[in-house]
């Protein structure tokens, strides 16, 4: 049995494939599937070792919160290039770390640091921390740190 995500698009799911694994680079084809109506088509593909799978179908209801992708970066760095990587031509910044792709597909952009300030059992750090973060768009670690030490 396999479990993994299969989006939805009307006709750029080769584009987005093509798009998430120009950002990810430890990605790969896994194969495509061309339906009998010539308009309709699966593409499947690995981005990091998760597989996903993305349907051309004439038309698609909007993505929305309800689903995001979450990219677990390990420094600062990491967290501006997937930031950048993820908006390129038209994606939209949203708050706490979110972003849409050109594709109005949802992502998550989190700093591991993040995740570990958020789960300190000191909850007054924690929630200076969550106060910072509430403010941000894309996640800045130091200004993170600096209100964990208070």
């Amino acid at each position: 049995m396999n479990i993994y995500p299969h989006l939805w698009f009307e006709s750029q799911a080769e584009e987005a494939m093509e798009f998430y694994m120009s950002v990810f680079k430890d990605s790969k084809v896994l194969g495509s599937t061309d339906l009998p109506d010539p308009e309709l088509s699966v593409v499947r593909f690995e981005l990091a070792g998760l597989p996903v799978a993305a349907l051309n179908a004439h038309s698609h209801a909007p993505y929305n919160e309800a689903f995001s992708f979450l990219v677990e970066t390990e420094d600062q760095a990491e967290t501006d290039y997937y930031w950048d990587a993820l908006r390129a031509g038209g994606g939209e910044e949203k708050p706490c770390g979110w972003l849409t792709d050109k594709f109005g597909v949802y992502w998550q952009v989190t700093p591991k640091a993040l995740l570990q300030m958020l789960a300190d059992p000191d909850r007054d750090k924690a929630g200076r921390v969550l106060q910072v973060m509430y403010k941000m768009k894309k996640i800045i670690i130091a200004d993170l740190e600096r209100a964990y030490r208070g």
